[in-house]
């Protein structure tokens, strides 16, 4: 049967579903209940899913783990979210439930024109129907901008092997490591991307490194080329091989010139073996030297003596005012979804899009590097939290399943961690002082909130995604960097693309870019976006006219196309960006929410130029659009194989340039930094001073501070005799010992 015949079909049997399907309607029940809508598919409903698709023998399907590309697998599947307008009807209005339903990616690679394909299926739990989800028009994912495979990866390791096998006695020389035969002393390899330097190419070029802790940090000096385009691995072949500074058309070239002493070599210090007593490794985490004050004790915990002041049903939350749903989609990550406070929504999504990181260098790998993660997997790979670490012992840690380049579901434990903590300052304080050795009143607020955490290690860099909840109406989004550095092997010529970070390494420069969708609803769908600033006006004085005043007033600017609200990095960003309701608070002014970004990111890439295509949407740090179910995501799996002809486009969000006065918006935030590293990035970079995001502040949205509803406020009065007068609305907790809970942490994740 044909593609298209195929296509056709499953499109069909997908309208006659919708069309006889039947969904009662449920009764009011808990936020838990009605959040199930945004949620991450079960266990059960992913392997219904995976049934259901074996089941159709035109798919002809067979296992993604099959060590062939010449095959029909399926690689993702992953909740899909109904239109946000069948979903508000059910939230608001108390309408039917919207069918549940699944994105399936299949790879067909078993056509003699291999493809890949999207279905949805439905509806879940019990599947019966697929149909195709169309790509954008002129935006078919091409074949080679698949995401690699684990497949691939130990097809691609076996072709490594084969073809390095005139460098067995090169590698023992040099680097005291093998490929073949290597027991505890084995080479292994780091592949970047983009594949090629065209669509439809799929040309890979691999670090060799010696395979011990911290292997990002043990280059070898050796890059080599491979062509793993076509379905056949017979055809994949090494197309060139650099070391140390040269080009080589062949292992077997750089073998030959080897053993007539032709070669510049380096030859690697040897390392100690695996358990050894030695000194530690420079890239391993085992400490080493001593502070002038010793610290030998444990350090301070959280603890929660009266128990959790936030509830949790499912996939919902609600902590004092707040009340949202959220999911980890797999494809890209953490999401928060209807976020409220006080029961009114603010954004119906909050949700990380893409994380990118460009990179230089003078190797060709170096050079090459353009990361994109939701090409890697972003929000599939999101290992165990360990508790007192990652996240609080008070936290509740969550577990997460992802169908992800596997043949079932995957259960990751503590993936997500959920905690509340003091955030170090009052949220509010004032000392009122009597000017005489004394107060009137003391009152502060304790700084408390709530934070949502998920941490995806995207092979050498781990990314930390924070949603953080303060009591008084804002929510903060926050990434932080930390992780191996990724870096080639040393040459005089790295030091212009980077820093010499030990005797054969250098750490390579690049800028880490992360982009959020914010879809607000800021007191109902109906927005528009102004900006504020400050204007300076010089002007006489009116109570003394022989003098003139210069005082900061007030300049508001209203946007009223998408063009006009997309800010170029180029541009000076106004500092309020305000996001308005028609709606007004009692003192007359618009209830708003103001985006307020931090961020010291710049443009990387010129407009245009190469792979520049697949992350247009780094060309703004704000972006304002209108609402439209084809511009859910900003990136996509696709990019990162293909970015010459990407599947997602975001500069196209912007050409028909839509009115965006009173209507549903939303807001596109690119925040990142550049990383220049240094010899403190040893072993891994640190958290302080690589953070970076947003914040969601209103703006005359409440009539008052909200979080005057908050008990955790403490007020002293001063008494002319005796005691000062303390007012409290939470009593203190009593005394008493507490012990933290010992300490475990498994770190497995496996098929269910």
């Amino acid at each position: 049967m044909g593609q298209e015949a195929l296509v056709f079909g499953w499109a069909m049997v997908g309208i006659l579903a919708l069309q006889n399907l039947a969904v009662a309607k449920p009764s009011q029940g808990s936020l838990g209940s009605k959040a199930r809508v945004f949620a991450d598919l079960s266990t059960e409903e992913l392997k219904a899913v995976h049934t259901f698709l074996w089941s159709q023998r035109q798919l002809a399907l067979k296992p993604a783990k099959a060590l062939t590309i010449a095959k029909n697998s399926i690689f993702l599947i992953e909740t899909l979210l109904p239109k946000k307008q069948r979903v508000l009807k059910f939230l608001d209005n108390d309408e039917k439930h919207p069918v549940r339903e699944a994105r399936a990616v299949i790879f067909f690679g078993a056509q003699e024109k291999p493809n890949i394909t999207e279905f949805a299926v439905g509806p879940l739990p019990r599947p019966y129907y697929m149909r195709v989800l169309a790509p954008r028009p002129g935006h078919h994912p091409t074949w080679a901008s698949r995401p690699i495979s684990t497949a691939e990866y130990v097809l691609l390791n076996r072709i490594l092997q084969e073809a390095t096998k005139p460098l067995h006695q090169f590698f023992l020389k040099t680097t005291g490591f093998s490929i073949q035969d290597c027991r505890d002393r084995c080479l292994t390899f780091t592949d970047v991307a983009p594949r090629g330097l065209a669509s439809g190419q799929r040309r890979t070029w691999l670090i060799l490194q010696r395979y011990v802790e911290g292997y990002f940090l043990h280059p070898t000096g050796l890059e080599l080329l491979v062509d793993h385009s076509s379905t056949d691995v017979h055809d994949w072949v090494v197309e060139q091989v650099w070391y140390n500074g040269k080009f080589y058309s062949s292992p077997k070239e750089l073998a030959r010139k080897y053993g007539d002493g032709e070669v510049d070599v380096v030859v690697l210090e040897d390392l100690p073996p695996p358990g050894s007593e030695e000194a530690p490794l420079f890239s391993s985490y085992k400490p080493r030297g001593a502070f002038p004050t010793p610290i030998t004790v444990n350090g301070p915990r959280l603890v929660q003596p009266q128990g959790l002041r936030y509830q949790l049903e499912g996939n919902a939350v609600l902590y004092g005012g707040w009340s949202f749903a959220f999911r980890l989609r797999s494809s890209s990550g953490l999401q928060v979804l209807d976020l409220r406070f006080g029961g009114e929504r603010v954004a119906y999504e909050v949700s990380v899009q893409e994380a990118v990181a460009l990179y230089g260098g003078h190797t060709p790998a170096g050079m090459q590097t353009k990361y994109m993660d939701v090409g890697w997997g972003l929000g599939s790979v999101t290992h165990e939290l360990a508790s007192g670490i990652d996240c609080p012992d008070t936290a509740t840690f969550l577990d997460a399943l992802h169908y992800y380049d596997a043949d079932g579901p995957v259960h990751y434990p503590q993936a997500l961690c959920l905690f509340e903590m003091p955030i170090g300052v009052p949220l509010r304080r004032h000392f009122n002082s009597n000017f005489n050795g004394g107060f009137n009143f003391y009152a502060g607020l304790k700084g408390q909130v709530l934070v949502l955490r998920s941490i995806s290690t995207v092979y050498n860099y781990d990314y930390i995604w924070d949603f953080i909840f303060y009591p008084n109406g804002i929510m903060e989004a926050k990434m932080h960097a930390t992780g191996y550095v990724h870096a080639t092997f040393y040459t005089p010529e790295g030091l212009h693309y980077g820093t010499r970070l030990h005797t054969h390494l250098i750490g390579n420069m690049h800028t880490h870019l992360v982009h959020y969708r914010i879809d607000l609803d800021v007191a109902g769908t109906k927005n528009s976006f102004q900006t504020m600033k400050m204007k300076l006006e010089n002007i006489t004085n009116p109570w003394s006219p022989g003098y003139h005043l210069v005082q900061p007033t007030l300049e508001q600017t209203q946007l009223h196309r998408e063009r006009q609200a997309a800010f170029c990095f180029h541009q000076a960003l106004p500092k309020y960006l305000l996001f308005t309701s028609p709606k007004e608070n009692p003192w007359g002014h618009k209830r708003s929410y103001r985006v307020q970004i931090h961020s010291m990111a710049d443009q990387v890439l010129p407009p245009g130029l190469q792979e520049e295509r697949a992350i247009t949407w780094a060309r703004y740090p704000l972006a304002v659009t209108k609402y439209r179910e084809s511009e859910l995501c900003s990136s996509s799996i696709y990019n990162q194989n293909d970015p010459w002809d990407p599947p997602v486009v975001f500069e196209e969000f912007l050409q028909n340039n839509e009115n965006i006065e009173n209507e549903d918006l939303v807001a596109w935030v690119t925040v990142g930094f550049l990383h220049i590293p240094h010899s403190e990035d040893i072993p891994n970079t640190a958290t302080p001073g690589n953070s970076v995001g947003f914040l969601l502040r209103p703006f005359n949205f409440f009539p008052e501070d909200p979080s005057l509803a908050s008990k955790d406020t403490v007020i002293v009065w001063s008494q002319d005799r005796g005691l000062n007068h303390v007012q409290r609305w939470v009593p203190e907790e009593s005394g008493g010992c507490w012990m933290s809970p010992s300490f475990s942490y498994n770190g497995t994740y496996r098929s269910v």
